[in-house]
């Protein structure tokens, strides 16, 4: 299976552990929760998914490499205790709690998510002293005398033995204590990650025309060279970082994270035609539609004219156009409904009253502007300090507070601009903020609107410089993979997406997007 199926397999598991009776009561019985033992290549993303599930699902997730840990760390350390047996008080020997149990608690303590999975990566290059007591815990839940707390499922992940000497190969006792599920790299399954996580363009664009370059292995007594996913998307990250800082890219800082050397060097060169065709072309021009009727022709004639692999850059050049362009839709939509439960918390206030005085002092800053005591200012205070203890507890990634800190920033400019207007009243207040808001409305929808045309504008482009060709397909077939082209699709159609899909997709892709538009339309 791929890294998607695999990820369906452990939603789809979790659902069945964790079904709950009428009281409460879990129905699926714990000695028959077997643990998923994923099996794959390194690299292929295996860690990724699991961050993925606990986020979606809003579970809590706590990670451990094994080969990191010794036996002591994962079962715990002896200790001496009295017991009573028939009568006479004798010693015996107790564990304390393994770090990997404790950890889970922890977990559960900090967040409040009383249900999460324990992921135990590379569980089959474990040293020698530990591997029994990894073999127990896969059979029995339990790291000494402890085990793990209802509620968690236990996932394992190991790389087949070609990949790492130190493997050890499951007996059938074992085997026959967990679901053993062996994943392959999937390009295709990839993207569609690529494509959320905003991968940078060079990267899927290479890999749109060299698929054979996705996932390479060779591991061999005279070499060991490897490209993997995981190399693919920290190579982005740099690539991204060393152009924000005007940093150049060289071959070498390519090859250490592509260490094949072909292919480093293949996309080294490729990298540097990418920039230039990215500067060439002027693709945002293109889709603002800010060109001459006469340039444009020029850049049309240009990508009639390349050669195949020119004329698929160009399509690449599009998607990552595009793609930033849903990015800046998708946060400010989610800032929208944000901001709008934020302020409906604030107009609750008003409602119910609270402790604040319904009549707010006022008092010039150094700027002579007036200073409104209390209200909207401890609101803003409250949510800044909620929006600390969720990124502190890792409630939230650094994407997720983006949208969370720019409410938070609208706020501080309609407070900004009430102080200025000298306006004191609460009810007066709501007013002139409800008003901000409906501008705030205005600014989301022109730019779903200008996303929207350009989105138009790439497919004429297309079409005059490429017709229905591969060109065309391609670019077809990685918006319907791009889940933020599809929700966008859904919601705001456009007809020449669907004169192409209808005509170049196979039907297979077809229901794909329409059950992906669907999915869309009720989630919101």
């Amino acid at each position: 299976m791929n890294i998607k199926e695999a990820k369906q397999e452990i939603v789809n598991t979790l659902h069945a552990y964790l079904k709950k009776d009428e009281e409460g009561n879990y129905t699926y019985p714990l000695v028959h929760q077997r643990p998923l033992f994923l099996i794959g290549a390194p690299g292929i993303g295996k860690t990724a998914i699991m961050e993925q599930v606990a986020k979606e699902e809003n579970i809590g997730l706590v990670s451990y490499t094994m080969t990191h840990h010794t036996r002591q760390s994962a079962v715990g350390l002896p200790k001496i205790v009295s017991r009573v047996y028939g009568g006479v008080t004798m010693d015996v020997t107790e564990y304390t709690m393994s770090e990997i149990i404790a950890a889970v608690y922890a977990q559960m303590e900090t967040t409040g998510k009383k249900e999460g999975i324990l992921f135990l990566d590379e569980i089959n290059c474990v040293s020698e002293t530990l591997a029994p007591a990894m073999l127990q815990f896969l059979q029995n839940k339990t790291f000494g005398g402890h085990k793990v707390p209802e509620g968690w499922l236990i996932v394992a992940a190991g790389n087949p033995s070609g990949y790492n000497k130190s493997v050890r190969e499951f007996d059938i006792v074992t085997l026959d204590r967990v679901r053993k599920m062996e994943i392959q790299p999937d390009l295709d399954v990839w993207m569609e990650y690529a494509w959320k996580q905003g991968i940078h363009g060079a990267v899927l664009s290479y890999l749109n025309i060299h698929k054979e370059s996705f996932y390479y292995i060779k591991n061999s007594r005279e070499e060991k060279s490897f490209v993997t996913a995981r190399g693919w998307e920290d190579l982005s990250r740099i690539l991204k970082s060393y152009e924000d800082l005007g940093i150049q890219v060289t071959e070498d800082l390519i090859w250490q994270f592509l260490q094949e050397k072909e292919i480093g060097r293949d996309f080294a060169s490729y990298y540097q035609i990418y920039r230039k065709y990215g500067t060439d072309y002027g693709i945002p021009q293109i889709l603002d539609g800010s060109l001459s009727q006469q340039i444009e022709e020029e850049k049309l004639a240009m990508a009639r004219n390349g050669s195949a692999e020119d004329r698929l850059t160009v399509t690449g050049l599009f998607l990552q156009d595009l793609n930033e362009r849903l990015i800046c839709v998708d946060t400010g939509k989610q800032r929208l409904s944000l901001l709008y439960d934020k302020l409906c918390i604030l107009k609750n206030s008003i409602n119910q009253g609270n402790s604040i005085k319904h009549t707010s002092s006022v008092k010039p800053d150094e700027n002579g502007i007036s200073q409104i005591d209390g209200w909207l200012g401890q609101h803003i205070k409250e949510q800044k300090k909620s929006l600390a203890v969720r990124k502190k507890a890792g409630l939230l990634s650094m994407e997720e507070a983006l949208p969370e800190r720019q409410a938070i920033e609208c706020m501080e400019r309609y407070d900004l601009d009430l102080r200025k207007l000298h306006i004191t009243g609460r009810e007066e207040q709501f007013e002139k903020i409800k008003v901000f808001f409906q501008e705030e409305q205005l600014r989301t929808e022109r730019l779903c609107t200008h996303t929207g045309q350009a989105l138009i504008r790439a497919f004429a482009f297309m079409e005059k410089a490429f017709g229905d060709g591969a060109e065309m397909m391609l670019f077809v077939t990685r918006l319907t993979g791009n889940p933020r082209a599809s929700a966008f699709i859904a919601e705001h159609g456009c007809a020449p997406y669907f004169k192409y899909s209808d005509k170049l997709l196979p039907g297979k892709r077809q229901e794909q997007l329409q059950q992906a538009c669907r999915q869309a339309l009720e989630s919101r």
